[in-house]
C-alpha cells in the first residue's frame, strides 16, 4: 500500500528542472529537425534507464517518418486493460519551448520514475508523442497528427483503454498571473492564474472526479478547476487543442491537464518560453496529482 505521503514525498522538483532543461530548445519537423529528433531519443533514453519496455509507433506525415516513443510496465492481473499517459515533445518553430511543452515531458517522465518500482494490475504507456503544433499557422487541422496517428493505432487493434492522461503546458502558474477564458466558456473561472484547469468530455467524468480525489488524497495543495465539455467539445473548440482530441474521436475517456496556455502565459508560442519564467513547485503539485491518479486507474479495484 502506498501512503498518502508517497508522491509528496518522492516527486523531485530538480529532476523536473533538468528535464526541462535537457528538453529546451526548439523542436520543430521543419525548421530544428535534429533537435526533435534528439528529444524523442532523450525521451526514450530517459525511459529504459527506469526499466521500461520501450517501443516506437512510426507514423508517416508528409512524405516523412515520425515516431512516438512509447514505454510500457505491463500490469500483472489485466494487462490488456490499459491507462495511456501522453505528453507531446515538439515546438513551433522560434520557440524553445519550455512550457508547451517540454514541462508535461518532463512532468510524465517524473511520474514515470515514481511509479517504476510499483505494480498495477492495467498496464501502462507513458507515450511521447511528436507533431502536436501545427506545421502551418494558416491551417488549424494540421496539429495533433502524432496523437491522431496513435488514436487511430490504438483503435484499429482494439486497445482496451481505461483512460487517456494529456500533459499540456502544465509549469506556468502563479498569484501574481493574469487569467482570461475562451469565450463561451460556461463555468466560472477565477481570475488569478494559479491552477491547473482539467478538461475532459462527458464520457471521462470519472477521470476528472479521479483527478480531484487524487489531489486530495495525496495532499497535493493544488488549486484546480474543472470543465466538462459536451459531446467532444465541437461546440467549444479551445477544449479540443491538444492531443486528447483524437482519443475522444474514437471513443477513448481523455482528460487535459494544463495551464491554459495562451490564456495565461505571455510567452505561449514565443522566444520567451523559457525555463526561467516556469513555476516548478507548481509543476511538481502537478505531477504528484497525476502520478496518483494513474495509479488509481491503474490498481484494478476490487
Amino acid at each position: 500500500m502506498v501512503s498518502t505521503d508517497y508522491f509528496r514525498e518522492n516527486v523531485s522538483i530538480d529532476r523536473i528542472r533538468s528535464h526541462i532543461l535537457a528538453l529546451e530548445g526548439e523542436r520543430h519537423p521543419l525548421t530544428s529537425p535534429m533537435a526533435l529528433e534528439h528529444a524523442a531519443d532523450y525521451i526514450s533514453n530517459s525511459l529504459r534507464f527506469l526499466g521500461y519496455e520501450m517501443t516506437e509507433h512510426l507514423f508517416w506525415d508528409n512524405g516523412q517518418p515520425f515516431r512516438n516513443i512509447i514505454a510500457t510496465h505491463r500490469g500483472l492481473q489485466r494487462p490488456q486493460e490499459r491507462v495511456v499517459v501522453l505528453a507531446h515533445y515538439d515546438t513551433v518553430a522560434g520557440s524553445p519551448g519550455a512550457d508547451d511543452n517540454a514541462s508535461g515531458v518532463a512532468v510524465m517522465l517524473e511520474a514515470a520514475r515514481v511509479l517504476a518500482q510499483l505494480s498495477f494490475d492495467r498496464t501502462i504507456h507513458f507515450i511521447g508523442v511528436s507533431l502536436e503544433e501545427n506545421e502551418s499557422d494558416d491551417d488549424s487541422g494540421s496539429g495533433t497528427r502524432g496523437s491522431l496517428a496513435l488514436a487511430k493505432h490504438a483503435s484499429e487493434n482494439s486497445w482496451a483503454i481505461e483512460g487517456v492522461v494529456v500533459l499540456e503546458s502544465v509549469a506556468f502558474a502563479g498569484d501574481s498571473i493574469t487569467q482570461t477564458v475562451p469565450p463561451g466558456l460556461p463555468i466560472p473561472v477565477p481570475e488569478i492564474g494559479d491552477f491547473i484547469a482539467v478538461i475532459g468530455n462527458e464520457q471521462s467524468r470519472n477521470l476528472m472526479d479521479g483527478f480531484v480525489l487524487a489531489v486530495e488524497r495525496y495532499q497535493t495543495d493544488l488549486p484546480h478547476v474543472v470543465l466538462a465539455v459536451p459531446g467532444n467539445g465541437e461546440l467549444l473548440p479551445d477544449s479540443r487543442r491538444s492531443d486528447h482530441a483524437p482519443f475522444w474521436d474514437k471513443g477513448f475517456k481523455a482528460i487535459m491537464l494544463t495551464d491554459t496556455t495562451n490564456f495565461r502565459s505571455p510567452h505561449y508560442h514565443q522566444p520567451t518560453d523559457i525555463l526561467a519564467t516556469l513555476n516548478l513547485e507548481f509543476a511538481a503539485k502537478v505531477c504528484r496529482a497525476a502520478a496518483g491518479l494513474i495509479m488509481e486507474i491503474a490498481r484494478f479495484p476490487g
